[in-house]
């Protein structure tokens, strides 16, 4: 789920802010130091955060050979962490809230080479042309509409594969790693049986708890038709964990931060915006259309 402080942060559409984050104007050399306090200190004004959320400036770094430079932000609140960027030109004067995109490079291209495929549920043809990966928590809310939301749309999309990637939201979700380790183990014992444990997962979310989820996941194990000893013993066992753990990796190498998030060919879109997915899809589909209609 979106944290609200990140929401926040983010909301407004104006990419260009004259927050004159540095004391001095062009003329006067300022520290590192120094702009790192003006911009949190910007930041914290601007979108009233209060002094029990942290705010950490990284320090700002050049932007390729852009001229611009790019800082990292992380945002700390009692729930939650997030991290984030902006940019700020070279004088200090401006920050930049947004994307820069190097038109030379195919982001998309790049987006997809970062996503670990490699032994994950895949749900579909393993060939399909189109690829959407989810990467989700079993005991979020927003992730059980997206589950719902792809049960009425894959049906019309046989172009379509799932891959499913876990990224448990551990610090507000309790059950959600125990739900995780579930799910890994269901494929290690049978790639076919992750997708009973995960419908089976969502469709009792309301049911499962912090106290009862190890039981509720051996009851959709043998639902599932797995052996509960083999079962049982992979849930503690630090390979499991790795798996999950290693998820978790790959989503922050692509900045995932909330649940769900999904890419669709390398397009991103976080929560459960079925529309947005259909209009991705759609967009797949009439380029793969496009391609076999040009091939004739």
């Amino acid at each position: 789920m979106k944290n609200r402080i990140f929401e926040k942060l983010m909301a407004l559409a104006v990419l260009l802010v004259a927050a004159k984050v540095c004391a001095a104007q062009q003329s006067a050399p300022v520290s590192v130091s120094q702009t790192q306090k003006s911009i949190e200190a910007f930041l914290r004004s601007y979108y009233a955060l209060g002094p029990e959320i942290k705010i950490t400036v990284g320090a700002p770094t050049e932007f390729g050979g852009s001229g611009i430079l790019e800082c990292p932000i992380e945002v700390k609140t009692p729930e939650s962490t997030e991290k984030i960027k902006m940019y700020m030109t070279k004088d200090g004067r401006y920050l930049i809230r947004g994307e820069i995109n190097d038109l030379t490079t195919d982001p998309l291209a790049d987006t997809v080479k970062k996503i670990q495929t490699a032994n994950s549920p895949v749900l579909g043809n393993p060939n399909a042309p189109i690829t959407l990966v989810e990467y989700s928590d079993f005991e979020c809310p927003v992730c059980r509409n997206l589950h719902d939301s792809l049960r009425g749309l894959l049906p019309n999309y046989p172009q379509v594969k799932v891959i499913f990637k876990d990224y448990p939201l551990d610090t507000i979700h309790p059950w959600a790693r125990t739900a995780a380790l579930a799910g890994r183990c269901a494929y290690q014992q049978d790639p076919k049986a992750f997708w009973n444990m995960y419908d089976s997962i969502y469709d009792n979310q309301d049911v499962i708890s912090a106290s009862n989820v190890y039981d509720k996941v051996m009851e959709f194990a043998t639902k599932a038709g797995l052996n509960q000893e083999v079962f049982k013993a992979c849930m503690s066992f630090p390979e499991t964990a790795q798996a999950v753990d290693a998820s978790i990796a790959n989503g922050n190498l692509l900045e995932v931060r909330s649940t769900p998030t999904v890419f669709v060919n390398g397009r991103r879109i976080v929560g459960a915006d079925a529309r947005t997915v259909q209009q991705y899809l759609d967009y797949e589909v009439a380029q793969l259309k496009a391609g076999a209609a040009a091939k004739k």
